[in-house]
């Protein structure tokens, strides 16, 4: 797992988060804990490409407009995976949106803010598990 600070702690004068990086092996190890929620950032594409059973999503374009509704939903949960198609951009930026408002918020209910490498693109690639259903949530 790789890791990047999301700010300089001594910007904030507190212990900064930081957000690491999860591949898929290790994701389809941990997926269906209690304590893991898996967020797919991507917007549209999710109807039509399918997706990560039992993820929630909230798509990148209004990520910042529902971040507390979020929150609310993975109450219990300690373990947060983001992704969008690629990981490369919407995925990073909500895990680092995510961090910040927690920051401020002051909550530390949620320990593990991570992204998943390669993103959903990389999952679907790679033959593991993709989910079809159009249920909102996704029961799994």
């Amino acid at each position: 797992m790789t890791s990047y600070w999301v700010y300089p702690p001594e910007s904030r004068g507190e212990m900064a988060r930081s957000i690491s990086y999860i591949n898929g092996s290790q994701l389809l190890a941990l997926n269906g804990r209690p304590n893991i929620a898996i967020v797919d950032v991507r917007d549209d594409e999710r109807s039509y490409d399918g997706h990560i059973a039992g993820s929630l999503h909230y798509a990148s374009g209004t990520f910042s407009d529902k971040i507390s509704n979020l929150v609310q939903e993975v109450k219990g949960k300690d373990t947060l995976v983001f992704h969008c198609s690629l990981s490369q951009v919407r995925g990073p930026t909500c895990a680092r949106r995510l961090a910040n408002y927690l920051t401020e918020v002051k909550n530390d209910e949620i320990k593990n803010i991570l992204v998943l490498e390669r993103g959903f693109n990389g999952w679907e690639a790679s033959g593991r598990p993709v989910c079809r259903c159009t249920s909102m949530p996704c029961k799994g």
